[in-house]
């Protein structure tokens, strides 16, 4: 069960997840151990699944952001298990739903440019022997970026 100071510790973690237990527990008015011990039970219990830092994609060489739609041709099992497969393989797809609809599945990319975009649409997601159709739009502009989880 999580309880109320489990969810303060959550939204607290979510903005800043290397805050040492002395700031958690002053922020949520727990002791330092307290905290501590709490943090370790949501980690155990797989309520926090991981920490990661959250890069400036501009920094690093990420110049073009897409949302790409995918439609498969075929629906087999084999066929999907092999698209996962492919889309694992592919860093640049940081996100990949499915979806109900028209398309199938809605993936969100980072490329260098819009020439690397080309080349992950064309030589690799079209020529899987499922996929029917991709359409991309491009993001002009990130109004928001991703935000913690309502706690």
């Amino acid at each position: 069960m999580i309880d109320q100071k489990d969810r303060e510790i959550l939204a607290a973690l979510q903005e800043n997840a290397m805050m040492t237990s002395e700031a958690l527990g002053a922020r949520v008015h727990l002791s330092p151990s307290q905290a501590a011990r709490r943090r370790q039970r949501l980690e155990a219990q797989g309520t926090i699944t991981s920490y990661r830092a959250r890069l400036d994609p501009a920094q690093i060489g990420l110049g073009v952001q897409a949302f790409v739609q995918v439609q498969m041709g075929t629906h087999t099992p084999d066929g999907a298990r092999s698209f996962k497969q492919l889309l694992g393989a592919i860093p640049q797809i940081v996100n990949a739903w499915t979806l109900t609809g028209e398309a199938d599945y809605l993936l969100r990319v980072w490329c260098a440019d819009l020439s690397a975009l080309n080349t992950l649409i064309h030589d690799r997601l079209l020529p899987h022997p499922a996929v029917a159709r991709v359409q991309s739009q491009i993001v002009m502009e990130q109004l928001k970026q991703a935000a913690a989880l309502p706690v």
